[in-house]
């Protein structure tokens, strides 16, 4: 046996004491297991260390019908944000049968959110939550697990890197549902595929966060020649909701998987009740789980519902509010006059009183007309509508459901389509926002300002400005 001088022993216990102090980022608070392990991914949880808080608390929002902003707004009782990653769900992994190559694709709603990124986005980043893109199949045969060859994973993967780069986003999250492998002519999955796409996308983002939503035929092909899938992502969940069962990812540790999959949406078959997100919590505490997954979060303050398992997680309640918060005062079924901030005193109209499809809004002097009383009723889900006693089968609506800034806003029949049902948000000093369902980005807005009869009533971008500013005076 070699013999250890006095001085090298100080050496080599000097070195030791260095490497531990170099790794102690790593979240901890009271509620971290003492006794678990690091992995070799210990160091990533640096990536969402924000908020010090272990586990992590992830949450998905289906932009195609709800504000991911909203995640926003649920804070721990000591005021640290309550969700340290917002998944935006979800962007698609499409087939071009010209090409025969799989390529990213946006739909009109991830593409607002996108292309909106101050609006949406930065907001939530700049309270310290990481925003992740999640990537779908969309039934046309192109998934992760089928890539014919090690090049085609890599464009793919350079797509998703561009898509990162470009909006500014924390990472990708891969959920490998609904290809329809075998569609177009595509091929069937194989053992290369998934682990060619994550080691491309690594070495593109090597600072970003990768995730993998533990499903589909990419769960079962998670290691080619040496190299696993669970050294390339940093984190994976369990992807059946009101279920606690941690994947088996090969390379991932404990503190980097989900057990608990928590839905709080209770319009869906897969809700989890309040009890059962509660004992999830205290399961996840016990078998040290770094994450605890929550997915469909709408506009109702749920915060009542988060505390059962806050408590358990972090020893706290959970709060709801960022400064504008949701309208209580409102009696449904009673009428109103929306007075616009522009000058105080000019209303929502109905252009020339009329009645069919298609009649445009506009603003106009308060005459006492029934073209400028509106019915508001609730409708659910933190949404009214509202319908002109005028015209009492029509509702406010967005032409043709349009995102974009200048959309017309006119009346039609009632339909209960999401661009006639607003979100209404207090603003302060008796003023109200009002927000499209479909379009949650965009308010109700007086164009460019004016306060002349006849002025156009549009949708745009969210901001601060008098002509997004409305009084609601109940008549």
């Amino acid at each position: 046996m070699k013999k250890i001088s006095l001085v090298s022993l100080c050496i080599l216990l000097m070195s030791m004491f260095c490497i531990v102090s170099c790794n102690s980022d790593r979240l901890e608070d009271s509620t971290t297991s003492k006794g678990q392990s690091l992995s070799a991914r210990g160091d990533l949880n640096s990536k969402v260390a924000a908020f010090g808080k272990n586990p992590l608390s992830v949450m998905y929002v289906e932009v195609n019908n709800n504000d991911i902003r909203e995640v926003g707004k649920y804070k721990l009782a000591d005021g640290r944000q309550l969700f340290d990653v917002a998944i935006i769900f979800a962007a698609n992994i499409n087939y071009n049968t010209s090409t025969q190559k799989a390529y990213l694709h946006f739909n009109d709603q991830v593409t607002n959110v996108l292309t909106n990124k101050n609006t949406y986005i930065k907001p939530l980043q700049d309270k310290g939550i990481k925003v992740m893109l999640s990537i779908l199949g969309n039934h046309q045969g192109a998934g992760f697990a089928n890539f014919p060859t090690q090049a085609a994973a890599q464009a793919f993967a350079q797509e998703l890197a561009d898509a990162v780069n470009t909006y500014g986003l924390d990472g990708i999250d891969f959920d490998d549902e609904y290809a329809n492998y075998g569609a177009n002519g595509t091929a069937q999955p194989n053992q290369s595929s998934f682990v060619y796409l994550v080691t491309a996308l690594r070495d593109l983002l090597p600072t970003k966060i990768i995730s993998f939503y533990n499903i589909g035929p990419s769960a079962s092909n998670l290691s080619y020649n040496g190299v696993t899938v669970g050294s390339k992502v940093d984190y994976a969940w369990n992807p059946y909701y009101s279920t606690y069962s941690a994947p088996n990812i090969p390379g991932l540790d404990n503190a980097h998987k989900g057990a608990a999959a928590v839905n709080v949406n209770p319009g869906t078959s897969s809700f989890t009740s309040s009890s059962t997100a509660t004992n999830f919590a205290q399961r996840t505490k016990n078998d040290g789980y770094g994450v605890f997954l929550y997915y469909d979060l709408g506009a109702t303050n749920i915060a009542s519902y988060f505390s059962g398992a806050t408590n358990v997680l972090y020893g706290q309640n959970t709060v709801y509010g960022d400064g504008t918060t949701p309208i209580g005062g409102i009696t449904s079924g009673a009428t109103y006059q929306l007075v616009s901030a522009t000058n105080g005193t000019s209303v929502l109209d109905v252009l020339n009183a009329g009645t069919t499809d298609g009649t445009k809004v506009q603003l106009w002097a308060s005459n006492g007309n029934t073209a400028q009383k509106w019915k508001i009723t609730d409708v659910g889900g933190g949404y009214y509508k509202l319908q002109p006693l005028n015209a009492p089968t029509k509702s406010l609506d967005v032409s043709n459901s349009g995102t974009a800034n200048g959309t017309q806003v006119q009346i039609y029949t009632d339909n209960g389509t999401n661009a006639q049902k607003w979100k209404i948000t207090s603003l302060g000093n008796d003023y109200y926002s009002l927000s499209p369902a479909h379009a949650p980005g965009a308010n109700l807005d007086v164009n460019n300002g004016s306060a002349a009869n006849g002025t156009k009533i549009q949708i745009w971008a969210a901001n601060t400005g008098n002509a997004q500013k409305w009084k609601l005076v109940k008549l």
